[in-house]
């Protein structure tokens, strides 16, 4: 992959955030980041304190970023046609915050059309690929734009493992008399998907309910978050988009773990904002951190739902040979169809699960966090016992099942798409979170023993509590400590 710089600027007035006074902004030619700025930034510190009134068992974190690039940005070009709720289309360049269109919820086996309306809209410039359907449409769109398949949610181009190939069929939609309310109404066939070899301006919007009607297709959107804010930057497309990178992090780590006043407590990371988003792949921060840690012998875990993390096995079990090192992984479900509704950005329970398996290999014993699970779609007994089922298989050496808890902003959100997907399970959301953004103790507590006995009957047999697992032979190990329930969003 070529991480050619296209930009770097110092400080210029009026190009900086109000919270970023100072940074270099880089951005780079290649498809996975572009539309997307890295503000990076010397930070004063590094190792932060855990607000005392957080419910997470540990004192101290770090994160090397704050934003994430795990939710890609999806792309088209502006004169794709969009369904609109009276049946008329308008090109996606053209929409603007308001205008009422059709998206899609699923309905049993299949998608039904509903109306829903645009909650953002912006451009970028991406480089191009032309997708030909068997009636002679053409979309043009980003590699990472995803159409809805019969094989679930494809991306357009290579680079992704789940990408759209000729022979796909696309779900169809918003042909019939009433298409507000009508069934998806079909396949369409890909004939092929090629690179047109030019950057073009493209657009997204954002929709009540993830997704619009495009060229006739059902086509993703990105979904905004409530978690940029303090930085002066918006929740949604500058979360995903504008992400800052502390540079000079394996330095600073190094003279904070050396200066007299570090205790050498235990270090979280991960619980935050995920230290192995894609632009660790570019920035490297890990290995300098895990190698600092690694010299000073300060116990550390990290909590991920990305696989990168098998990127730096090496260091790891170097450090694990030195000090506690806690492996710990999120996967809150199996079910794919579940994992695409609800977390369409992280990569699939499957490549988590080769993750585990690939640590587990190396003789550490990685603890699953099974979260969130959520009331009524995965809190079952099926569904619990197949997770557990599956985490044992991959060789974890212990799981954590963390209920879903609804802080303001991620609450807003997941109230409106459960309200789309299943309206069924309203009243239940309401009793169970009427009170706050916990569930009662009395449920969790419930979630706990079938979890605790589903892991006993597949022969997980670790601590009740799951907090501090027997340490392997060789390298040794620890998980990470409890953390709280990683956002859906």
């Amino acid at each position: 992959m070529r991480w050619d710089s296209l930009t770097v600027r110092a400080d210029e007035a009026g190009t900086l955030p109000l919270g970023l006074p100072e940074a270099v902004v880089r951005t780079f030619d290649t498809p996975s980041f572009a539309g997307m700025t890295f503000y990076e930034i010397r930070a004063k510190s590094i190792i932060s304190r855990v607000p005392a009134a957080s419910r997470v068992p540990f004192e101290w974190t770090i994160n090397p970023y704050r934003g994430c690039g795990h939710a890609c940005v999806y792309c088209l070009a502006p004169e794709t046609p969009v369904l609109l709720v009276d049946g008329g289309q308008r090109p996606i360049g053209d929409l603007r915050v308001g205008d009422a269109i059709v998206g899609t919820v699923p309905d049993g086996g299949q998608r039904r059309c509903q109306p829903t309306r645009v909650l953002a809209a912006w451009s970028t410039v991406k480089p191009a690929y032309r997708v030909t359907l068997d009636d002679g449409t053409e979309l043009v769109a980003s590699s990472d734009h995803r159409f809805l398949s019969d094989r679930g949610w494809r991306y357009v181009a290579a680079g992704h493992e789940e990408r759209l190939d000729a022979g796909d069929k696309l779900v169809a939609a918003g042909h019939g008399d009433s298409v507000a309310t009508g069934m998806a109404d079909g396949l369409r066939a890909v004939v092929a998907v090629e690179a047109l070899g030019t950057r073009q301006r493209m657009c997204d919007i954002t929709t009540g309910t993830g997704d619009f009607i495009a060229g006739g297709v059902v086509s993703h959107n990105c979904f905004a978050r409530n978690t940029h804010t303090y930085l002066d930057l918006d929740a949604g497309h500058d979360f995903d988009t504008r992400v800052v990178v502390k540079v000079n992090a394996a330095d600073l780590l190094r003279r904070e773990l050396a200066a007299p006043r570090w205790s050498g407590a235990h270090i979280a990371m991960g619980t935050n904002v995920d230290c192995y988003q894609r632009a660790e792949g570019r920035y490297r921060l890990m290995r300098g951190i895990i190698a600092a840690l690694r010299d000073h012998a300060n116990p550390f875990s990290i909590l991920t739902k990305g696989t990168l993390i098998t990127r730096d096995l090496d260091l790891l079990t170097q450090a694990a040979r030195v000090t506690d090192v806690g492996i710990s992984f999120s996967v809150g479900f199996v079910d794919e169809v579940v994992w695409r509704s609800a977390e369409p950005g992280t990569p699939s329970p499957r490549r988590r699960l080769d993750a585990v398996r690939a640590f587990a290999d190396a003789g550490f014993a990685p603890t699953v966090l099974i979260a969130p699970i959520l009331p009524g779609l995965t809190d079952t007994d099926e569904s619990i016992d197949e997770t557990v089922a599956a985490v044992t298989a991959a060789g974890a050496g212990g799981v954590v099942p963390i209920t879903l808890h609804l802080r303001p902003g991620a609450r807003e959100w997941y109230a409106e798409w459960l309200a789309r997907t299943h309206p069924h399970l309203v009243d239940r959301y309401r009793e169970i979170y009427g009170r706050g953004s916990y569930a009662p103790k009395a449920y969790q507590k419930e979630i706990g023993d079938r979890v605790a006995e589903a892991a006993r009957r597949h022969g997980l047999n670790r601590r009740a509590d799951h907090r501090r697992l027997e340490r392997p032979p060789v390298p040794a190990a620890r998980p990470a400590p409890v953390a709280e329930q990683l956002t859906l969003m």
